[in-house]
């Protein structure tokens, strides 16, 4: 009998997660295979692998503990591949050699799957003297497309996307202009932005006072913090970037304060980390340890959470020793600290089971009491494991007992460090789980409210085709086995309904007890005020939390998926429109009417003497324009051939319907091996990308597509206007469904899974 609980999550597990042949065939016959495969792999490394590869398949059979979707698709598989997650880069150095030199770490790592974060404050801004070379400097932002453009590089060689984060402090002279990167749709897509806010900046921005932006010991301008802190609010308001970090609080609380500087974050903000810094996740499924559900005596059961918690601990110490790095500084740096990041997910089902509100001071209070216990569990698991294998190379018990994490820790823990060390310098990270979450059988992710109860997805198949299922919350699910077809309790919330400030509530109560951070995205109603808006920061701020990350859905990031929910509605829910976003397909080329209006576009290329043309001629269906043809032509006649070809395909890929936006995709990815060109500010590398960049702007102002601005945890991919409809959303990359949507802080797709996170 099948262990999954829907056809869904079998087709995730087929897609993502199970190990195959070159060729496609299958070498994981079952999901037991794969937990077999893992458990054997992390266990390879013990005195006594059978005994250990044992336990560990016990850990993981039954979707209890739920190792991140790199551990799961690479561990046993003998692949050149990494099994952590993302990485934080070396340190920028403000020099043109230093700085390239990190754009080619960052390749090599991304090239291994591996996600990137990194500090663009070490480079001076814009303006700023060049010396000896009697030049101005371009200013951080100029080298961030240069990444932008690698990164697209790199995806367009393979099938995963790239994710990347940008930071830059709060007193950077080029803040501002970080801040309102996102408002031009084609700018920096393969990036989520973060600003790095000071306890300093936030002390300023409550007296109102006067801030200075800063380069080197140089003050560029004074601003007052309260207007700095308003453009921040007002562009993440709009655009929902970028997000904010408060990254001396994160200095604060760090076990490792005495030996390192946190500046930056893996691309979804859980993993603070220092230079060369490695993110290893896995989830303890909350879920699954609950007894007695929907019932007087329901309770997660405590003896069970502490056994599981000490087996993942000990899984993910093992995957520091079994993984592959991009590079050795990687490498040693995670061996060095051993860093891990065990978090949860079912959180908000195992709520429900117990009866208990999301977002209510009740839940909040268990939330933090079962962080405490997974807390005290974890590091007195390292604790056992430092008798048998050693400390962390860069142990000092009198640094790090002396963090504000550390400080907070239960007395007989601290005491046990202090006597005989600690294996792993931080354990605990609460991580985006949307696709390892529905491969586990729907349950709620990571920390995050249930998105939906019950909505209809759709499947693609292997031929191509698309069935229709009804994916159901495992909770809920649940409910239906136990109580037939009795309405849901009123406690039964979810994101669409919830209140901005009970999901900071909900993150401040974890928090508390997560010593790395928390990856949630805190849904706001499209009609809060700018007012209301703000506050939800100021209470993250207030209540402890580390970052903040908001989604409102407006004209610009488009809407959350909505869901229909024939059953099951909650009391206090409103009827939900059925979702209907699916991209048109159309099986005969359009027919191309007598006339046509278009726009004629003039590309300059620099080092060629003559310009390039573009016509862009549009036909109007249902009221609304979609790109029918593109006409290219120049008097240089060394284009003249490639040019025709290329006038010829793209026409003819418009003229069949359907989501074209990957065009732009595949043309902005070409590099000119000779060298592209710098064009209004940005880096351009190749006449090919640039004649991409024109059809993008074309299909952005006739309202085709939107430009991209969903937010800290975007999809890099233009959003798309269905033919005869209205903005929907962004297209999945990996089916091209108009189902991706925001949740915990990444965007996911709801009809195959696809997660850049996961």
């Amino acid at each position: 009998m099948s262990p999954f609980s829907a056809p869904i999550a079998e087709a995730i597990w087929d897609m993502k997660y199970r190990f195959k042949k070159a060729d496609g065939t299958p070498i994981d016959g079952t999901v037991e295979d794969s937990w077999r495969r893992i458990a054997r792999a992390l266990a390879e490394v013990e005195k006594e692998p059978k005994v250990w590869e044992e336990r560990f398949y016990g850990a993981l059979e039954g979707f209890k503990f739920l190792p991140a979707g790199r551990i799961t698709a690479g561990a046993g598989t003998g692949r050149n591949v990494t099994l952590f997650n993302c990485f934080v880069m070396g340190t920028i150095p403000d020099s043109m050699g230093g700085i390239f030199d990190g754009l080619k770490e960052a390749a090599l790592t991304m090239q291994q799957g591996g996600g990137i974060g990194y500090d663009f404050s070490t480079i001076r801004p814009r303006g700023a003297e060049v010396k000896g070379v009697a030049a101005d400097a371009s200013g951080p932002l100029s080298f961030m497309d240069v990444w932008d453009a690698m990164c697209r590089t790199i995806i367009s060689a393979g099938s995963r996307r790239g994710a990347m984060m940008a930071t830059m402090r709060c007193d950077h002279p080029d803040v501002e202009a970080f801040i309102e990167a996102k408002k031009d749709p084609a700018r920096l897509r393969m990036f989520n932005l973060s600003v790095l806010v000071t306890d300093p900046f936030m002390d300023a921005v409550k007296a109102d006072g006067p801030w200075e932006l800063v380069f080197d010991g140089r003050v560029y301008r004074t601003v007052q913090a309260r207007d700095l802190w308003n453009k921040i609010m007002r562009n993440t308001y709009d655009f929902a970037e970028p997000g904010v970090i408060f990254i001396d609080r994160i200095n604060k609380a760090n076990n490792l304060g005495y030996v390192e500087t946190i500046a930056a974050t893996n691309p979804c903000g859980e993993q603070p980390l220092p230079p060369y810094g490695a993110c290893l996740l896995g989830s303890i499924n909350l879920a699954t340890l609950v007894t007695a559900p929907f019932s007087a005596q329901a309770e997660l059961d405590p003896k069970a959470l502490d056994d599981l918690v000490r087996l993942a601990v000990r899984m993910m110490d093992n995957v520091v020793d079994a993984s592959r790095f991009p590079l050795p500084q990687q490498e040693a740096e995670a061996r060095a600290k051993r860093r891990i990041g065990l978090g949860v997910t079912g959180l908000a089902d195992a709520l429900l089971m117990l009866g208990l509100r999301y977002g209510s001071a009740e839940a909040a209070a268990q939330t933090e009491k079962w962080m405490h216990a997974i807390a005290r569990a974890s590091y007195l698991a390292s604790v056992d494991l430092a008798k048998e294998k050693g400390a962390f190379p860069l142990f000092d018990a009198k640094g790090y007992l002396a963090s504000g994490s550390m400080m907070q820790m239960d007395t007989d823990v601290r005491d046990a460090i202090a006597t005989h060390g600690i294996r792993n310098a931080l354990l605990t990270s609460i991580a985006p789980t949307g696709t390892i979450s529905l491969y586990a059988g729907n349950v709620s992710s990571g920390v995050e409210p249930v998105f939906a109860y019950a909505y209809t997805r759709k499947v693609l198949q292997k031929d191509g085709s698309r069935t229709e299922e009804e994916v159901v919350d495992y909770a809920v699910r649940l409910w239906r086995e136990l109580k037939g077809d009795a309405p849901l309790p009123d406690y039964f919330v979810n994101a669409q309904t919830l209140p901005p400030l009970d999901h900071v509530r909900m993150q401040a109560a974890a928090q508390k007890w997560v010593d790395s951070s928390i990856s949630k995205t805190i849904n706001c109603p499209e009609d809060i005020s700018f007012d209301a808006f703000k506050e939800v920061y100021l209470s993250a701020w207030d209540q402890g939390c580390k970052g903040c990350t908001t989604y409102r859905p407006n004209d610009v990031t488009g809407s959350v998926l909505s869901v229909s929910e024939s059953s099951d509605k909650t009391p206090s829910e409103a009827p939900a429109q059925a979702h209907g976003g699916e991209v048109i397909y159309l099986s005969e080329p359009l027919e191309r009417p007598a006339a046509l209006e278009g726009h004629t576009y003039k590309v300059k290329w620099p080092g060629s003497e003559h310009a390039l043309y573009i016509t862009i001629n549009d036909v109007v269906i249902s009221g609304h324009r979609r790109p029918f043809e593109v006409f290219i032509n120049s008097k240089n006649m060394e284009h003249f051939a490639w040019t025709v070809a290329l006038t010829r395909m793209i026409s003819a890929v418009f003229r069949r319907g359907g989501d074209i936006s990957f065009v732009v995709e595949e043309l902005k990815a070409v590099f000119d091996p000779r060298g592209g060109a710098w064009m209004e500010g940005r880096y351009i590398p190749s006449i090919l990308a640039a004649i991409g960049g024109v059809i993008e702007r074309h299909l952005i102002a006739i309202g085709f597509i939107e430009g991209e601005g969903l937010g800290l945890k975007s999809d890099p991919k233009a959003e798309v206007m269905v033919v005869g409809g209205g903005p929907r959303g962004a297209a999945c990359p990996s089916c091209g469904s108009l189902a991706m949507q925001m949740k915990e802080g990444c965007m996911t797709c709801t009809d195959c899974g696809h997660s850049k996170c996961g």
